[in-house]
């Protein structure tokens, strides 16, 4: 990278320190048009079961759709920028953890670690979705290979990933945590255990799973799919640390993910992925004005739902051509001698969601 290319971007970070404000009204705000809607549409599906359980599930997707929004919210806790205060942050981030089924503290450092190391090939493993090179897996054992098959299948990912990330993964302290981030787990476990047996008390256990499942399901699977698609494209970016650039893996290795305007209301303004990695710092409602603010933003990666959906054929990192391929493409590559595995570095499977 040029001394000239290297001025250029971190003038483009330094552009973004107008958005990075917190807007205290505009955060209250979104609390009260996020919040409220969640709680209707939650009642509204439950006052439906007698009358017909498709008409539940009308009013279910849209209250998982809240859910996300919600998570946004969390999300913006998470890195102190949703209010100044930081115990504020700290309190709501909590609560909204509660609700959408993630423990604040817990996320909030592995959510830390995958940003200082977005697309940086030697610091996978934490916070972000398993991915390896072709080289690795050409390499890797034969059962290895069969397990990252199976994690990387859609209906694993997709469909069992909502279940065994937000029920299951979650539930649990990463080996190591420290004090305040394994009480804050605790915490937020106990607090769901007391929402949800209140809620099963008052209606039976019947109608809040009936209620309940297909939200959790349905923002789940949402939440993976958005931060899927937000690092795993077409023309992504991923370098080793000597090569890794922070802001070139915000603005090339990010997406922006352009979706109809509903939907980038519900999902938090997400989709301008690239500017949030750029800086975090900028609250969800800044997301689009710092995009439109900044024409070198505005050329980044664009995908849409029509197009984020080659991604479900994106399985390995390619490093030799720089790009993703699938399992098909490298039967020819796979026959050929098998490289030594020493000094190949072990990255942990996990999912995580942004």
């Amino acid at each position: 990278m040029t001394t000239n290319q290297t001025s250029q971007l971190s003038s483009l970070k330094k552009s973004m320190a107008p958005f990075e404000k917190t807007n205290q009204r505009a955060s209250i705000r979104q609390l009260f048009n996020t919040l409220v809607p969640l709680v209707l549409l939650w009642t509204a599906a439950y006052f439906s079961l007698p009358v017909s359980y498709g008409l539940t599930l009308l009013f279910a997707v849209p209250a998982a759709g809240f859910v996300i929004r919600t998570f946004i919210i969390f999300h913006d806790c998470c890195h102190g920028s949703f209010f100044k205060n930081r115990k504020a942050n700290d309190i709501i981030g909590t609560i909204t953890g509660v609700l959408t089924l993630v423990p604040y503290r817990q996320w909030k450092h592995s959510h830390s670690i995958h940003h200082a190391g977005s697309s940086n090939l030697d610091k996978r493993g934490t916070g972000d979705i398993w991915i390896m090179t072709v080289e690795e897996y050409i390499a890797a054992k034969p059962l290895k290979r069969l397990y990252y098959r199976i994690y990387r299948n859609p209906l694993i990912m997709f469909g069992v990933g909502p279940v065994a990330v937000f029920l299951i993964q979650y539930r649990f302290n990463a080996k190591g945590a420290r004090r305040k981030e394994r009480m804050n787990t605790y915490l937020t476990n106990v607090s769901i255990a007391v929402l949800y047996s209140t809620l099963i008390w008052a209606m039976g256990w019947q109608a809040f799973l009936l209620v309940q499942l297909p939200i959790v399901f349905v923002s789940g699977f949402l939440g993976i799919w958005l931060f899927y698609v937000q690092h795993q494209f077409e023309d992504s970016y991923f370098e080793h640390e000597e090569e890794w650039s922070y802001v070139s893996a915000a603005v090339e290795g990010s997406s922006y993910y352009k979706l109809p305007k509903l939907l980038q209301w519900i999902t938090g303004n997400i989709g301008f992925h690239h500017v949030h990695h750029l800086s975090p710092k900028v609250p969800n409602y800044n997301l689009e004005l710092a995009h439109n603010a900044s024409e070198p933003l505005q050329h980044a990666t664009t995908i849409t739902i029509g197009t984020s959906l080659k991604a479900l054929h994106f399985r390995l990192w390619d490093e030799e051509n720089k790009g993703f391929v699938g399992f098909k493409e490298i039967k020819a590559r796979m026959k050929q001698p098998k490289p030594a595995a020493e000094g190949l570095k072990v990255i942990k499977p996990g999912f995580q969601s942004k």
